[in-house]
This record gives structure tokens, C-alpha cells and sequence, in this order.
């Protein structure tokens, strides 16, 4: 049984697949609160697929671009479950994962991926027909990468002046991460963190000498 989850968006998505399809996927309720519903989320879609952890075969990870925080909380949890069941974890742009899913609805078209980055930016990559990765991912305004092809993702809802063709998902599914792994329809990468830009939060750096 495939384990995945992404936090790379304000909301955590959870799912479990069999090989065969997802049985069980599920979205927290409340936004920017990975920390607290990562782990009962996981063990809430292993209790509704009636399994325990050492049935699990592999970890699937959204690697982002993401913020910092809601990142960490999903990688740590995929690394530590793969580190204490000895199975392998595999890492996804969530990009990709949202251009998959976009893909088989778009009718042949190439599009982009814009997903809310903050700051009033925009994380985005391009994609073809199929779905393929063609450009980025990149983190810039809005304006700078405003364009006409459809856009999948946040970023259009929340700049539609500069991406007036919004479609598609809008946030990364857990489910559809499953599918991109199970179905090598993206790159697979190691659970690293795709950033795009240094933390918000920095560590502290030393205090200059007193002259």
C-alpha cells in the first residue's frame, strides 16, 4: 500500500493506493495547520482502508515549491515513516502533480502551473499537451509571468488580471500524487525540498564583536 501526502499548499491532502487505484483520500478542514493535521489525517486514511503501518510498501511526498514551514512538516513525516518502516519514500514536484491531474482535461493544450508562493508572487512552471514539464518552476510576480495559455492552480484565482484562463485543480491532491508515482507520469525525485527562495524564518546569525 502507497502512502502519499502533500504539503505544499495551505491545506494537507492524505491518500493511500493499492496498486491498482486510490482507496481512500482526504483534505484537512482547516488552513495552514500541517503540524497538527498531518499525522491524524494519516492515521484517520489507514483506519478507513483497514490497515496498520507495517502494511504500507512505500511513502510518496509533495517536494514543492512550497513555504518553508508546511514543507518541513511534510518531509520530516515522510523520511522519519520510511526510516522506521524501511521503505523507500519518493519525492514529487507539486507542480507536476497538479499538471497531471489538469492534463487529460485540457484537450491538447499547453498550459502553465501557478500555485501562491506569497509576497505577491507566484510559483509557476509550463507544461505541454501531455503533461510534461517544459520550463521552471520559478518564483517571481505575477505581471513578470502573466500569460494567455490556461492556468492551473491558486495563482489564477488570485490574479486573474494577469491569468484570465483559470482552470483545473487548485491545489495539489494526494491522490493524484499516488497516480503520478504508481503511473511514472513525472520525474521522481529524492524527499528533498524543491525551494525556490531562502526561509522566511533565518537562523540567527553571530553578534558582532564590540569594539
Amino acid at each position: 500500500m502507497l502512502l502519499t501526502f502533500d504539503t505544499a499548499s495551505p491545506t494537507v491532502s492524505v491518500a493511500l493506493h493499492d496498486g491498482h487505484d486510490v482507496v481512500v483520500e482526504l483534505v484537512s478542514d482547516l488552513a495552514m495547520k500541517h503540524g497538527e493535521q498531518l499525522a491524524p489525517l494519516i492515521e484517520q486514511a489507514m483506519l478507513e482502508a483497514g490497515i496498520v503501518r507495517q502494511d504500507l510498501t512505500a511513502i510518496g511526498v509533495g517536494i514543492g515549491p512550497g513555504p518553508f514551514t508546511g514543507l518541513r512538516v511534510g518531509l520530516v513525516t515522510a523520511r522519519t515513516l520510511g526510516f522506521a518502516l524501511e521503505i523507500p519514500v519518493y519525492g514529487v514536484c507539486s507542480l507536476d502533480v497538479l499538471a497531471a491531474e489538469a492534463a487529460a482535461a485540457l484537450g491538447g493544450r499547453d498550459f502553465v502551473v501557478a500555485t501562491d508562493a506569497r509576497r505577491k508572487e507566484v510559483y509557476l512552471a509550463s507544461y505541454d499537451a501531455e503533461g510534461a514539464r517544459t520550463a521552471g518552476p520559478v518564483v517571481d510576480k505575477p505581471a513578470v509571468v502573466a500569460t494567455d495559455v490556461p492556468v492551473v492552480g491558486e495563482g489564477g484565482t488570485l490574479y486573474p488580471d494577469h491569468f484570465p484562463q483559470r482552470t483545473g485543480p487548485a491545489r495539489p491532491s494526494a491522490g493524484w500524487l499516488a497516480r503520478v508515482i504508481t503511473d511514472e507520469l513525472a520525474e521522481i525525485h529524492d524527499p528533498e525540498p524543491m525551494y525556490l527562495r531562502r526561509p522566511d524564518v533565518e537562523a540567527p546569525r553571530p553578534r558582532k564583536p564590540v569594539s
